[in-house]
């Protein structure tokens, strides 16, 4: 049957073409399937185009992917998927970790390297929000910094007798930048 290769990206700043290229230099690639700018944390099946090639497969066909993170971020949702396919018969190959994941060591390294993946993703938020806290301590300024003068903002929506809308236009902010403006100037 045919070879299918599915891509992943989980930001509009990043691009496909590398896993493309490491996929189509390995193996003969039939069909491509891709989600471009979709989080590994979004289910598979929620992804279209993950849906789209799971529709499209069908017993027999191997699927490869650049590697077992492209399939998503949660143990559970990946299992999950590599169940679903493999009851349509399909084979999964995952170019990073060197295995079938169709196969039952496969699918034993599988469980052991997305559930070290899901500590790992845990671990780096926990880093993280320590060391927003530690910045929070010490007093840093956290955010992006502010392009706007909230008094500005408001004079200017008073003098005019603006509607939010309008003085968001003028400023070129959001409403949303008009209505804390407006809140922290109360």
């Amino acid at each position: 049957m045919a070879t299918i290769g599915y891509i992943r990206v989980s930001t509009t700043d990043q691009s496909v073409e590398a896993q493309r290229h490491s996929l189509g230099s390995t193996h003969n690639i039939e069909h491509w399937f891709e989600d471009a700018g979709v989080s590994g944390a979004v289910k598979a099946l929620e992804r279209p185009g993950f849906k789209a090639m799971a529709d499209f497969l069908r017993s027999g066909d191997t699927l490869v992917v650049a590697a077992v993170d492209r399939l998503g971020r949660d143990t559970v949702d990946v299992l999950t998927t590599v169940e679903y396919l493999s009851a349509k018969g399909v084979a999964i190959i995952s170019k990073r970790e060197g295995f079938d994941l169709s196969t039952a060591i496969g699918k034993a390294m599988l469980t052991m390297l997305a559930a070290v993946a899901e500590l790992e993703r845990s671990n780096i938020k926990a880093r993280q929000m320590v060391g927003i806290e530690r910045a929070k301590a010490e007093g840093k300024a956290l955010g992006r910094e502010k392009t706007i003068v909230d008094g500005d903002v408001v004079a200017w929506r008073k003098a005019n007798n603006a509607s939010i809308k309008a003085t968001a236009e003028q400023f070129g902010i959001s409403t949303a930048s008009v209505k804390r403006a407006c809140k922290v100037a109360a």
